[in-house]
């Protein structure tokens, strides 16, 4: 061994897969350090591999590697396409687990893991969420993948008790289903349900249904916006049902939501009405000091613009307008350019297009701070509906001012 690191060290050759391992771990280096280029290539290709980690081992093995993928900039996993056999599998395998494995570790040389360490990973994750929905995904996003990596990747292979274990998983659960939000906000669309899935995991892992729940519940919203809208039903459906036992009102009104935004796509009316109406009946019977944390954002407001997004979805224009028109917190900014550009295009579809300029441009001085792939796609929509309506002065107006405005020019590449 010591002849093959002296040949390494003179440049004769590098490091093979099964030696180059173990230098990368004792030496803390990338592959690419040692010209493992071929190790690095496979790595690559693994990544494009998403399946529901078999053990907690699996997933911490396999999420750190992403993490590093994503900063690297990959460019195959920043394009990935998702799968719908994934969500399939992701939601079947956490629905018929008895019970979490709840990871322990109380071995090794990894650093030791305390609650202190567990609250300073959620002290920061909240500090991304809120920067995420002031200044939308893209903003911070490779901040956050960065210090998953470089700070909390460690933590998950270090030593801790059972308890700090299953706290620390849920806490880097939720972590995750951020970066997995931001990363759908940023449209890669591919990495982000892979986030995702590796958040499922680590919810079962750190015995958080509720969080798990609430992460099948983000796959149902970007099943929906992918158009795969029977996927995002089932998988709202799978959330509501896999926390029966320890379900909360604020999450029943929020996977019912999920499940009426899916159904309004397609096309079923009387449906998307009953889900809306289960959800309505659940967020009455809320108690916030009841609910975790991570869901009180979940309010009348809230549910008004899902509301919305039905109504329009099912060409009831005026009731589209009604819920619109209270969607608007004030304090939300990402989610209040959402709920201000449906309310825009209801008026576009109540052949209102005048009106419809006039609050599409309330929305583009709002999205002035946004960092986000998906705002741009619901402006590209209301530019393609604008186009067929008539130019009148108020519509040559709106045109002018628009291209002052980053996101709108941004529509331009999508046509």
């Amino acid at each position: 061994m010591k002849r093959r690191i002296a040949s390494w060290e003179n440049e004769h050759g590098t490091p093979d897969e099964f030696y180059g391992a173990f230098l990368c771990e004792a030496l803390s280096l990338d592959p690419r350090d040692l010209g493992m280029q071929q190790a690095v290539r496979n790595e690559a290709g693994r990544l494009l591999e998403l399946t529901y980690p078999d053990s907690p081992e699996a997933g911490v093995t396999a999420i750190a590697p992403l993490w590093r993928a994503d900063l690297d900039g990959h460019e195959p996993l920043l394009t990935s396409d998702v799968s719908d056999a994934v969500w399939h599998e992701a939601s079947l395998r956490w629905l018929v687990t008895p019970e979490a494995a709840v990871p322990v570790t109380t071995v090794g040389d990894g650093p030791r893991v305390g609650l202190a360490d567990v609250a300073m990973i959620k002290s920061t994750a909240d500090m991304f969420a809120q920067l995420d929905d002031r200044f939308g995904g893209d903003h911070a996003r490779q901040s956050l993948i960065q210090y998953l990596s470089r700070d909390v990747a460690p933590l998950l292979s270090g030593q801790y008790t059972q308890a700090v274990g299953r706290a620390l998983f849920a806490t880097v659960a939720e972590a995750t289903l951020l970066a997995g939000w931001m990363s759908y906000d940023a449209c890669h669309h591919g990495l982000a349900q892979r986030y995702f899935v590796h958040a499922l995991r680590l919810a079962q892992d750190g015995d958080d249904r509720r969080m798990a729940g609430s992460i099948l519940s983000a796959m149902s919203h970007q099943a929906t916006f992918l158009g795969c809208y029977t996927q995002a039903a089932t998988l709202a459906r799978a959330a509501r049902m896999g926390i029966s036992g320890v379900a909360t009102p604020t999450l029943l009104a929020q996977f019912h939501a999920m499940e009426a935004r899916a159904l309004a796509r397609t096309g079923d009316t009387r449906a998307c009405e009953l889900a809306l109406a289960e959800s309505t009946r659940a967020l009455e019977r809320r108690n916030s000091d009841d609910e975790p944390e991570w869901i009180t954002y979940f309010d009348e407001v809230e549910l008004a613009a899902e509301a919305a997004h039905c109504f329009r979805d099912v060409s009831s224009a005026r009731q589209s307008v009604a819920h619109a028109e209270n969607a608007v917190s004030g304090s939300h900014v990402r989610s209040d350019f959402f709920a201000t550009m449906v309310l825009a295009d209801a008026h576009m579809h109540a052949g209102e297009p005048e009106e419809a300029c006039r609050v599409a441009a309330d929305a583009l001085d709002l999205g002035e701070q946004l960092k986000s792939a998906r705002c741009v796609s619901y402006l590209t929509e209301f530019r393609r509906n604008l186009a067929r309506a008539a130019e009148t002065a108020v519509v040559r107006d709106f045109h002018e001012q628009s291209a002052e405005h980053r996101l709108w020019l941004a529509t331009d590449a999508r046509g």
